[in-house]
């Protein structure tokens, strides 16, 4: 054993601890801030038109640049670059905290977000160099899969508590707690180094432009969808725009001697069908964070700290099914009969979402669907995260993990656009030709929950389908000791 092997031996727990704590502060800020913001609005006085920005800023840094990120790890060394997306990321976090305007607040998520692009592949890829072993790195992806599935609901109830007992500064303050202490242990436990070593580091460049140009179009015309309509001029012009950067980009990877995404990283057939599950569950997803918790607040009267709590059942039930499909389940049936039960599952959990009313109780009505999609989720995350990155050439390690969390937040801009433009249509049409009172606006919001949980439970029919016909039906191979691991060095010694 070399040492740096041994290395990897001795420290490869601790540093899927760091792993998941980046992991985890990641995912929660996208819903930490939602809880805060009714209040950062109240003290900066914004405006109801402006305080999307606040959510879409983050977004479209994020999701337009993780496939930079990605080929960043992969040519200038992980550890560098998970260690600065950690420390830009508390910087940012910090700025966010003290901001005394809108403006300020804004520029700061969007640094969060760019950040996070340096972050999310870094830390995804520096999991799948460094458990190779079948076992363990089934053991691995399910503790990630699990923070994956569950840092949504996490940041809810810790968003919750920190606004009603601290201040909604401190929604973002925190990070601070999670990225400083995971930057210095990761200084510690990983080496330097680059995969491409002896190889000039080139971005490339054209890819580079029309990728990142094409995501921002893409998520920003999905958010225009929103907050305008299907119809409007700019978001009409933004996703076509978006459409056609991303055919060049296609075009431009297919060409250059060093892509950015090299095609054959998305052309495997258990990478694409991993990349298409992950990117439906985060369409379908967004119902029952956005909605349910309109609901729980506006119709069940839930506090913050209530409706972050809430949803601790199905975060448990993530866990649990997360570390359990992978370490039992996966090695024996393979991704797809789990994936494709975890999106019937998923849809199950919506049509009993369907069923809530004005007059509904959170024992009755809530919990049942949540423990349902806690389950679902549980099978779809982690083995769609763990065969999106199993075999994969070292090399391409970070973008192949990129593309995870670009599916991430390309499936979630679907959903929010779509959900919620069904949801205030549903809305608005309750209430056309009759005059409004406060129990037929609370009957009408409620049945524009109930139509977007419909069509959520079709997003993952349709995600059952899809992923059932694309991902191969045989098992995994065992990973051999070379594949998916980074050449040395990789870890400190």
């Amino acid at each position: 054993m070399s040492p740096t092997q041994a290395a990897a031996h001795k420290h490869r727990w601790l540093i899927l601890a760091v792993i998941g704590i980046a992991q985890l502060m990641v995912v929660l800020d996208a819903t930490i801030v939602n809880i805060a913001l009714p209040t950062a609005q109240a003290d900066l006085g914004f405006s109801d038109d402006s305080r999307q920005w606040v959510i879409t800023a983050y977004a479209l840094a994020f999701g337009s640049l993780l496939l930079v990120g990605g080929r960043l790890g992969d040519l200038y060394g992980r550890k560098n670059v998970f260690v600065t997306g950690l420390v830009g990321f508390a910087v940012a976090s910090a700025i966010g905290g003290m901001a005394g305007s809108f403006g300020v607040l804004v520029a700061a998520r969007a640094l969060q977000g760019l950040f996070g692009a340096l972050l999310a592949p870094a830390a995804l890829s520096l999991l799948s160099t460094t458990f190779t072993d079948p076992a363990e790195r089934a053991k691995a992806f399910g503790v990630f899969g699990a923070i994956a599935g569950a840092g949504a609901a996490v940041g809810l109830l810790l968003g919750g508590i920190l606004t009603e007992y601290l201040s909604w500064r401190w929604c973002l303050y925190v990070n601070l707690l999670f990225a400083l202490p995971a930057a210095a242990a990761a200084m510690t436990l990983l080496a330097g180094g680059r995969e491409h070593a002896g190889v000039a580091a080139r971005i490339d460049i054209p890819g580079a432009l029309t990728a990142s140009a094409g995501l921002f179009a893409v998520v920003f015309g999905f958010s225009s969808a929103e907050t305008r309509s299907w119809g409007d001029p700019v978001t009409i012009v933004a996703l076509v725009l978006g459409v056609l950067l991303l055919a060049a980009f296609v075009v431009v990877e297919r060409r250059v001697a060093q892509p950015l995404l090299p095609l054959r990283v998305v052309l495997d057939r258990a990478r694409g069908g991993a990349y298409l599950a992950v990117a439906i569950t985060g369409a379908g997803m967004f119902g029952v964070f956005l909605f349910l918790t309109f609901f729980l607040q506006q119709s069940l009267a839930f506090s913050p700290v209530e409706t972050g709590l809430a949803f601790l059942p199905m975060t448990a039930a993530i866990m649990i099914t997360a570390s359990t499909s992978t370490m039992k389940l996966v090695p024996r049936f393979g991704a797809r009969p789990l994936i494709v039960t975890g999106m019937l599952l998923g849809a199950l959990a919506m049509l009993l979402f369907t069923g809530v009313s004005v007059d509904s109780t959170y024992v009755a009505d809530v919990l049942p669907g949540l423990l349902v999609i806690g389950v679902g989720m549980g099978l779809v995350f982690a083995p769609a995260m763990s065969t999106a990155t199993l075999g994969v050439d070292p090399s391409d390690a970070g973008v192949a993990s990129a593309m995870v969390s670009t599916g991430q937040q390309i499936g979630g801009s679907i959903g929010t656009a779509l959900l919620s433009t069904l949801a205030a249509s549903a809305t608005t049409g309750k209430l056309e030709g009759v005059r409004p009172s406060p129990e037929l606006v609370a009957q009408a919001a409620v049945h524009g929950y109930t139509t977007a949980f419909w069509f959520a439970a079709g997003i993952f029919l349709v995600g059952a389908v899809v992923t059932g016909l694309v991902l191969d039906a045989k098992p995994a191979p065992a990973v051999s000791p070379e594949a998916g691991r980074a050449p040395e060095p990789v870890f400190a010694h």
